[in-house]
């Protein structure tokens, strides 16, 4: 069996990194000998999590264009040209058979020179919205996989494979984790429990409404595991302090999501593509609070496909204040429409994305072998 090299770009977000960490773990189990490779943004996060699942990954000193006036956008086409210069390196060394992009600030250089090349490439896009990047590489690159209906407003029809968002194998099976979950965290089996979760990096909206609702959920005896992203963390934890022994956690990042979606009754959630994708896969009763600072406000263009299916709740970012707390009581009171909720999310799921990806890249390179 030949080895075939990979190289799989993306990052910024976890909605980013963690489905291209699956589509890793896929190609490794359709093709054992596999090298993968991930390339990266120079500080952000994919830096540490990469690792952390067991990959190599270089880094590109490269960084998004502000729509304001920055002195960041004034070295932004040095940044441009040298992750170009490093892209390239990169693909001299390495040698890859196919490049993967699956969105962030990376994967347009490497994309770029890869397909420029005639190395066989691939988008994984998660969006009902794509972003800049995407959109001008579309023509380029020789698949494109969505996880929408409707894409070939943006990409060339052809191009196009339905296979929906990629997400982390551990959400998969959910079944027996319940108890683990209750223990790991230390809440109660016989109380209805509120995960939050505004994201990888946290959400400040959310947030905040979640600070000023924890007076309404001590009162209706819920008890809340809080991801609020790094920057929050410690203001969360204060808040929090009058709640001791109440079953109320915060936590900057939680990594045992399976743990987390396991023992969780309701979510309150942006509504980015990964997370959309997990929360119909466990089937979970959802709130969703879109954010508003996205392209195209596409984040509400994900959660409005979910409630036209009666499977979410969405409330706007703008009265999530006023909103979210109420709404989540509510929700976690009504066993009939928390059923509801959960069989028709459940009903949107795509169960086996990472492994229809993956066979698309490996179709790529044997193509390309044949030619």
């Amino acid at each position: 069996m030949r080895q075939l090299k990979v190289i799989i770009s993306g990052g910024g977000t976890g909605g980013h990194i963690f489905p291209a960490i699956a589509i890793a773990n896929a190609l490794k189990v359709n093709y054992e000998n596999t090298d993968i490779l991930f390339v990266g943004a120079e500080g952000r996060m994919e830096m540490e999590k990469v690792p952390a699942a067991g990959y190599r990954i270089e880094g590109l000193w490269i960084s998004g264009f502000q729509r304001r006036l920055t002195w960041s956008n004034l070295v932004f086409p040095f940044k441009v040209m040298s992750s170009l210069m490093k892209a390239k390196k990169i693909l001299n060394s390495f040698r890859p058979d196919a490049v993967v992009g699956t969105g962030g600030y990376a994967s347009g250089p490497m994309l770029q020179v890869a397909a420029k090349r005639g190395v066989p490439t691939l988008i994984q896009e998660q969006n009902s919205y794509p972003g800049i990047t995407n959109r001008i590489l579309s023509g380029k690159v020789n698949k494109i996989c969505v996880a929408y209906d409707g894409m070939e407003k943006y990409f060339p029809k052809e191009k196009i494979i339905l296979t929906g968002n990629p997400v982390r194998q551990d959400i998969l099976q959910l079944e027996g984790k319940r108890q683990r979950g209750l223990e790991a965290f230390g809440i109660q089996d016989n109380k209805k429990t509120l995960l939050i979760i505004g994201g990888s990096l946290g959400a400040r909206t959310v947030n905040e409404s979640i600070k000023e609702a924890l007076p309404l959920f001590a009162q209706a005896g819920i008890q809340v595991l809080w991801q609020t992203g790094k920057a929050y963390f410690q203001t969360a934890q204060e808040a929090l302090k009058p709640y001791e022994g109440k079953g109320m956690k915060a936590f900057d990042f939680i990594s045992k999501m399976d743990h987390a979606y396991a023992v969780a009754d309701v979510v309150v959630s942006r509504a980015g593509a990964s997370s959309v994708s997990e929360l119909c896969l466990v089937k979970k009763p959802s709130i969703l609070v879109p954010s508003p600072n996205v392209a195209e406000d596409h984040q509400t263009k994900n959660a409005q496909a979910l409630v036209t299916h009666k499977a979410a709740l969405l409330i706007k970012d703008i009265e999530a204040k006023e909103k979210l707390g109420k709404e989540a009581v509510s929700l976690l009171g009504n066993e009939a429409e928390c059923k509801r909720l959960s069989d028709n999310i459940g009903g949107m799921a795509f169960k086996d994305s990472a492994n229809v990806i993956a066979n698309e890249i490996l179709t790529l390179i044997r193509n390309k072998h044949a030619a």
